[in-house]
């Protein structure tokens, strides 16, 4: 019996599965939530056994996260996001993740545990990266300062007016508040909202944007995107390029951390797919060749069957899987991973994600106690195991008795 017909036989057992979310984004980074307590408050009402966190730069708020989650059953996973730019991708360049950018890579670690503080090494590398985007965002900040000027929109907007309201609606030290361009784009939008009658508000976006806008200028949400979509991509007056990470520096950073480097698929979030991820075997193949073992969907992007293409075909490479949500907008959405529209996961799929998020967990304990994990310290398999599935399942078992000690809920293997 090959793997998935292996899962599809399981399948009922996938349909009782606890919910499990691997790639959610806390404050101070941008996200829905207004503190790393109310996501896990929200995700023990919802039923979430496993929470995975994904933030950019800096990681100190996961204290008062894996606090709450210790006191809410919830297992905690940390993890983070990186953007990196591979050069040696054939024909000078390809879309690999970012359906707008050449070459820009979207990376993931799952199970850091040297974060908190990280090693001499990786601490410089984060502090590099960390640097590079500060330096970028308060350019940003500024060229739209004036650009909003320019309409008679005065508010002393800067970096540092916009990091400090961060801290202060997430409860953290400003040191921690890592600016992204979410959080500069929201406090302009507090600023026309502030300043401007919503039934004005269409004509001066008009004017900012030097084009007219149909966009709900009631909707904080939808004025900030249209904000960001405006003004600060590429091409537009407030762009600002990012510095390069490469692909090596944060594959390594994330290895540092003791963590599993991982890729998040856009597939069909993206129309057309990104040519580095199709079709899904040679993205499985792609993958493999750069010494990534584990991907991730955040599903809601997606449509059913394309998520259960890629499932099936990644997990048949022995490449692991999980779901997450991001919440890395002002919308507050459910924190089960479901298909685009809101359309329930296959059995297949939630069973895949199951099993993804339970490799994690256990890689997690293991690594932070000083043994083995699911890939060493060069990112390659735990070799311990006669193949790739024996290690699956192994490390599956042992995430899923981990997450049934925390939560209580009666999980099996």
């Amino acid at each position: 019996m090959d793997d998935n017909q292996s899962l599809n036989a399981d399948s009922d057992a996938g349909s009782g599965r606890p919910i499990v979310n691997t790639h959610i984004h806390l404050p101070p980074n941008f996200s829905a939530f207004e503190t790393p307590e109310q996501a896990v408050q929200i995700g023990a009402a919802e039923g979430v056994a496993a929470m995975g966190t994904a933030n950019y730069h800096d990681f100190r708020v996961y204290r008062r996260f894996a606090a709450a989650a210790a006191q809410a059953g919830i297992v905690p996973l940390f993890g983070l996001e990186i953007i990196t730019l591979i050069d040696d991708l054939p024909g000078g360049g390809m879309l690999v993740n970012d359906p707008t950018n050449l070459n820009r890579m979207y990376l993931c670690g799952k199970a850091i545990t040297r974060f908190d503080p990280p090693t001499p090494s990786a601490a410089r590398r984060i502090a590099a990266m960390r640097s590079a985007s500060d330096d970028r965002i308060r350019t940003m900040t500024a060229l739209l300062a004036e650009r909003f000027g320019q309409v008679g929109l005065e508010g002393g907007t800067t970096d540092a007016t916009i990091a400090a309201s961060v801290a202060e609606r997430a409860g953290v030290p400003v040191e921690w508040v890592a600016l992204q361009e979410r959080h500069v784009a929201m406090a302009f939008q507090e600023l026309l909202f502030r300043e401007v009658p919503q039934d004005d508000r269409t004509a001066i976006l008009g004017r900012l944007f030097g084009t007219t806008t149909s966009v709900d200028t009631a909707d904080a949400a939808a004025v900030q995107e249209a904000i960001r979509a405006n003004l600060m991509k590429a091409g537009r007056p407030a762009f600002v390029p990012e510095a390069a990470v490469s692909f090596d520096d944060a594959f390594r950073l994330i290895l540092e951390l003791g963590g599993i480097p991982c890729y998040p698929i856009l597939a069909d979030g993206a129309s057309p797919i990104c040519a580095f991820e199709a079709p899904a075997e040679e993205l499985a193949q792609r993958l493999l060749a750069r010494g990534i073992h584990c991907a991730e969907l955040i599903p809601v992007r997606n449509r059913p069957e394309v998520i259960d293409r890629y499932v099936a075909v990644l997990r048949r490479a022995g490449i692991v899987i999980m779901a997450g949500t991001e919440h890395n907008t002002r919308r507050m959405i459910p924190l089960e991973p479901m298909a685009l529209g809101g359309e329930p996961l296959s059995p297949l799929s939630r069973e895949t994600f199951w099993e993804g998020t339970c490799i994690v967990a256990a890689h997690q304990n293991l690594a932070a106690a000083g043994r083995p994990g699911f890939v060493d310290a060069d990112g390659r398999p735990n070799g311990e195991f006669a193949d790739d599935e024996a290690r699956i399942r192994w490390f599956r078992e042992i995430g899923a008795d981990l997450i049934a000690a925390r939560c209580g809920a009666g999980v099996q293997a």
